[in-house]
Formats: structure tokens, sequence, C-alpha cells
């Protein structure tokens, strides 16, 4: 009793027939402002493919069909991030540095925009410890919060 694995995978498609030559046996669904007396478009037919299932593996003369390969799952799309919109008050010389960190990273080639500032200086006072985060925060000057006056 030997055990024998076939190694190929045949498929076999629908002859080639032209569409046009022959009728639908069915009339295409009507649709808004299409006749039902019109066939569907040429791209819209699908011509039948059959497939053979896979390999047959002969085990003590007896025929066992292998399993259907199983189909990779399709990649985890990321959620797209949900935004929100704020509005800040701060002295003018802290705003200028944002201006001199975007100018650094042009003439570094990373071109960014105020918000990508804010956010890496989000990330890097995350990543501090508590204690010296809050010293860093305590060192701040208060300031008035509010749409600055008119002059």
């Amino acid at each position: 009793m030997k055990t024998k694995k076939l190694d190929k995978v045949e498929e076999v498609a629908a002859p080639k027939v032209a569409v046009a030559a022959k009728p639908l046996s069915k009339p295409a669904p009507a649709t808004v402002g299409r006749s039902a007396s019109k066939p569907a478009p040429v791209a819209a037919r699908k011509p039948a493919v059959k497939k053979v299932a896979a390999a047959a593996v002969v085990v003590e003369d007896k025929v066992v069909k292998d399993a259907k390969p199983v189909k990779e799952a399709k990649a985890v799309k990321k959620p797209k991030l949900k935004v929100v919109r704020d509005s800040f008050t701060m002295p003018q010389s802290e705003y200028q540095k944002i201006a001199e960190i975007k100018e650094l990273c042009q003439k570094a080639g990373l071109p960014v925009k105020k918000s990508e500032v804010l956010r890496a200086g989000l990330q890097v006072l995350s990543a501090m410890a508590d204690a010296q985060m809050l010293n860093t925060l305590n060192g701040l000057d208060k300031i008035k919060t509010g749409r600055p006056n008119k002059h």
C-alpha cells in the first residue's frame, strides 16, 4: 500500500463564446433610464469559470480530497483618526519658538506644520517622568486665557 500525491491542480475555463452571438436567457433588470428590452452592457456580463477541487491523494486504494486552502485574512485598515480643532493663548515669545522650530526642520529637509510641532512637544512631555513634567509645567508663566485685547 503506497501513498501517492498528485501535484497538479487543474483549472477548466468555460469555452470562449462571442457575447453578442448568444442572447441572454433572461432580460436584464430594468434600471432608471433604460428600457427592459435593452440588454445589459457587455462589461456587465461575466463568463462562467469552473475550477476543479484541490489535488487528490490516494491513500490505501481510497481517494481522499485535500482540504481547500485557507484564504489569507485581509490587512486590517487603520481607523481614521478623529481630529479636534481648538484655539489657545500663548505668549508671543513662545509662539515665535514654533516658527524657529519650523525653520530648523525646513533646513533639515523636513517641512512641518505648527500642529505637528505642538504634537511633538506633547510626545516629549508625556515621555518625561511625572516629577520632571510637573517641574516643567510649574516653570511656565501663568497667562490670562481668552482672546487678547484689540490695540
